[in-house]
């Protein structure tokens, strides 16, 4: 079977929605957050190591409020998600602030990720069964298909996804006869609408959405082929999908996942979850992500101090 799955969680965001450090946010009394449920849930799994992806000034905040505690529990290791961080000959424009997008933090974590690993959103809630169906994915890897990389990801429906307090962005999937994704779409504008959803592009145009629609919430299994393949992708970005706006374009990791299998360089099995999704997206949306935890707690799903 090989060595554990490792954990990757990106969190390099500064959640600009929320309005600030989200991920380092307590969401019950005992002072945990949500990223503290999802490693405690990976470790239940099966995962043996978690690697933050991060900015380097806000280490010493997730040593103390988060890796600290997990350390004790499984290996702990930190990536850095820097500016500088771009193929050799390419200028970063003036004013640019903004990360460069989730496959470029992905990519920066090829010298310490060297086992299969899933890749999580530190602000996301996705359920105990979710993470069980990853690790079986990456522990045996059985749903290749025509000698391709074998790559897996777990959609959720779109209606366990939604916030009442604003839009979110969603890749919006679909998958063939046999279970593996066939496209994907990157909607970076969706609000509850009616009885569905409605999505916005950024001319302007709206469509609807059924909320049985099946999404990513950027929750995938990898094998290490894929950074070559991920640093192939943020060469042509810098090249030329950074001019469509210089200072906030990104490199979308559901977007070049999607190019790959457009072009059958991988095959990525589609593995669904019933569960209900919760985040804070926006601060509107923490009453309700407490309210969440203290009922899985009384239902027994965790214990109240999960590092203890």
């Amino acid at each position: 079977m090989g060595d554990k799955p490792t954990l990757v969680i990106l969190a390099a965001g500064l959640g600009s929605r929320y309005g600030g450090l989200k991920q380092i946010d307590p969401v019950d009394a005992e002072g945990h957050k949500i990223i503290d449920f999802s490693i405690f849930d990976a470790l239940r799994a099966g995962f043996g190591k978690v690697v933050f992806i991060i900015k380097e000034e806000n280490e010493a905040d997730f040593r103390s409020c988060i890796g600290d505690q997990v350390s004790r529990k499984m290996p702990v290791e930190y990536v850095y998600q820097k500016m500088d961080a771009i193929p050799e000959g390419t200028v970063i424009p003036e004013g640019r602030v903004k990360p460069w997008g989730t496959a470029h933090a992905i990519y920066c974590c090829r010298d310490v990720v060297k086992e299969p690993f899933a890749v999580i959103n530190s602000d996301d809630y996705y359920g105990v069964s979710a993470y069980k169906t990853l690790a079986g994915f990456l522990n045996n890897p059985v749903s290749k298909k025509d000698g391709q990389a074998a790559y897996c990801m777990v959609g959720y429906l779109l209606g366990n996804t939604l916030t009442d307090n604003g839009y979110v962005s969603r890749g919006c999937c679909r998958s063939d006869e046999e279970g593996f994704l066939s496209k994907i779409d990157e909607l970076t504008h969706i609000e509850k609408g009616g009885d569905g959803a409605v999505y916005t592009l950024a001319d302007g145009t709206t469509g609807s959405l059924g909320l049985d629609t099946l999404v990513s919430m950027n929750m995938w299994g990898f094998e290490p082929s894929i950074f070559p393949k991920l640093g192939k992708a943020l060469d042509e970005f810098f090249k030329t999908g950074i001019e469509a706006d210089p200072l906030k374009s990104e490199c979308f990791l559901p977007i070049e996942v999607g190019k790959m299998v457009n072009e059958g360089d991988v095959s990525v099995k589609v593995l669904s979850s019933e569960d209900k999704w919760f985040g804070v997206t926006y601060k509107e949306d923490k009453p309700g992500v407490m309210a969440s935890i203290a009922d899985l707690k009384a239902k027994g799903v965790y214990p109240d101090k999960l590092w203890e």
